[in-house]
């Protein structure tokens, strides 16, 4: 998968997870605030990020060299290393969201781990600046993506949730 397949990928996760992990508050709801009738089958927030997140670390180790490309050359060491850090941390987070023990903590290191990865959007937003412009749009569109991702994480921190269901 090329860097650009990753990003696509990445892009559209992201996309649907803004529009899938908060159902509109008009939606029917029991008296306990659980939803009700086909509101029911919204997406929880922890399952999903925790899907998205495995998904992500996953592509770091089966295709890392879209990921070695936008490790910040700032960072010392081969670029390699950082990929496999960065996945093995989104495995990691992923693990600590989908665990209702853990997922406060996880919810908030992914917020953070969001954060870390920022540098990593600009590098890649920075070295597309000569490809076709949709790729320059996509590279620059994952910048501002990062804040939703970041909510979306506090937003699992909370999710008290044990299963996907709501």
């Amino acid at each position: 998968m090329s860097g650009f397949g990753v990003t696509a990928a990445m892009l559209t996760a992201a996309l649907v997870a803004v529009r899938v992990v908060t159902p509109p508050k008009a939606y029917p709801r029991h008296k306990s605030g659980r939803l009700v009738g086909m509101a029911r089958h919204w997406i929880r927030p922890a399952p999903a990020l925790a899907g998205l997140l495995a998904a992500t670390g996953v592509l770091h180790f089966a295709v890392p060299e879209p990921f070695d490309a936008i490790v910040p050359r700032a960072l010392p060491g081969l670029p390699r290393r950082w990929t496999y850090l960065s996945g093995a941390a989104e495995l990691a987070v992923a693990v600590a969201v989908a665990a209702p023990r853990t997922r406060r903590l996880g919810g908030v290191a992914a917020a953070a781990l969001f954060v870390g990865v920022f540098p990593a959007n600009v590098q890649m937003a920075l070295d597309w600046n000569r490809r076709s412009l949709p790729q320059r749009a996509l590279a620059w569109s994952r910048l501002p993506l990062q804040l939703p991702l970041i909510a979306w994480a506090l937003r699992a921190s909370r999710d008290r949730a044990t299963t996907g269901a709501p």
